[in-house]
């Protein structure tokens, strides 16, 4: 008797090991703390301060989406794996991977006000023009100045407030627009109001800053895209760099198809046109333009990838006058220009502009040689003579409508076109 109690004993104890076993294999992290020496290691970014440009808030965007960053919940690769170290600093732009849930993720572009040396020769000035020192506290040294203290007793975002700014859209300001800005600046959570009693010192400062380096994040947050606005979608900011929804630029393109080039044209006269003529009567105007400037969705939708170099003008209210703005000049205006750079009079937009600079930059490299000798020819007509500016007297919308005339027929109807299909087979607009 005694000799079976034992067998039955060594046989559950036998047992007792087993179950004890198979419960560490199914519980990895029970199993790393009983085996100190093969811990269980969670490979994860190691995000820093600087990389983000958080050490230089609140000379910064803003903080609306640094927790994805984080929580790995927005990821610097195209493969979903987060075993890569953090890509270059010195990068404009980055192509990166989003989710809200963890099990589905979408393309995005995280990108910087402008490149890190800009960003490091702007803050060097701050030091030496302010303060005399090769480094200093940015903050500490932008409150100190004439302008930052009006934005703290202002209750309201003024022309006289953004006086002197580089921004392409503040050179023409109405307090219609300015209204706009505060009232929808998505870096704060109660925005709605016109007045600035909602925002606080640190949020007047990031705007202000914002708006004096590169003014494209504002411009994704007052005209969104879910209100019908050419622009990809405002995500959230995290110190320096901006996260929004993404797209291939136009340059991947050059080399399409006639379909894909007679389509991605007649988009641009189609955006082109909407600068011009929308329902809140702004006039939208390039400065600039190059291959970088539009971007497509994967739908094939054409949208405007880089709003820096985009100024406006209030067709309702018209630009507020401003005495002496050529000769105002402070350390905001000169963050990534040439302080002797000279302001263009709002009296010297050309209703043409954009249209020209779309000509000369963009339309030659996307319609050259891809159709038949006879319509191919017509367009190339229309180009030179859109690239020598059109005449003084021919109306932009006449010169728009005479290429879209061209370009429509050629024009096809399937599914690589998913911003149009299938509605295409059933609509004459397109």
């Amino acid at each position: 008797m005694g000799r079976w109690i034992c067998c039955l004993c060594s046989r559950v104890a036998d047992w007792l090991i087993l179950l004890l076993a198979l419960a560490r294999s199914s519980n990895p992290s029970a199993a790393a703390t009983a085996s100190p020496s093969a811990p269980h290691v969670r490979p994860s970014y190691s995000f820093g301060r600087t990389f983000l440009g958080l050490d230089k808030c609140n000379a910064c965007i803003g903080t609306s989406i640094c927790k994805k960053f984080f929580k790995e919940e927005i990821r610097f690769d195209t493969w979903l794996s987060s075993h890569l170290k953090l890509p270059p600093s010195y990068l404009l732009s980055y192509l990166g991977n989003y989710t809200d849930d963890t099990q589905s993720w979408r393309m995005v572009d995280i990108t910087r006000l402008t490149t890190k040396y800009q960003h490091d020769r702007a803050d060097q000035r701050i030091c030496t023009s302010l303060l005399k020192t090769k480094t200093c506290s940015l903050e500490q040294a932008l409150r100190r100045t004439h302008r930052f203290q009006k934005w703290l007793r202002a209750k309201r975002l003024t022309p006289d407030l953004v006086q002197g700014l580089s921004s392409p859209m503040l050179r023409c300001p109405s307090q219609r627009l300015l209204d706009r800005i505060v009232r929808r600046y998505a870096e704060v959570p109660d925005a709605g109001s016109i007045y600035m009693d909602h925002l606080t010192e640190q949020d007047k400062l990031r705007l202000l800053y914002t708006l004096s380096v590169n003014s494209h994040p504002i411009l994704l947050q007052i005209f969104p895209d879910v209100e019908g606005w050419p622009f990809p979608r405002y995500l959230g900011s995290c110190g320096r760099l901006v996260v929004s929804a993404s797209t291939r630029p136009l340059s991947d393109f050059f080399r399409a198809g006639p379909e894909v080039a007679a389509d991605l044209a007649l988009q641009l006269l189609t955006v082109l046109r909407s600068m011009g003529n929308n329902d809140l009567n702004y006039f939208f105007y390039f400065t600039r333009v190059d291959v970088g400037t539009f971007g497509v969705f994967s739908n094939g939708h054409l949208f405007i990838r880089d709003a820096s170099t985009l100024g406006i003008i209030d067709k309702e209210e018209g630009s507020q006058p401003m005495d002496g703005q050529q000769e105002y000049k402070d350390i905001f205006s000169c963050l990534t220009v040439d302080c002797q750079s000279a302001f263009v009079s709002c009296n010297s937009i050309r209703e043409k502009q954009s249209l020209v600079l779309v000509c000369q930059e963009l339309l030659p490299k996307l319609l050259k040689g891809k159709f038949l000798p006879s319509v191919q020819e017509k367009i190339d007509s229309f180009l030179q003579h859109c690239v020598e500016g059109l005449t003084d007297d021919q109306d932009v919308n006449e010169a728009m409508a005479k290429l879209a005339h061209l370009l429509k027929p050629l024009q096809s109807c399937d599914s690589r076109f998913a911003y149009r299909y299938p509605d295409c087979k059933y609509s004459d607009k397109y």
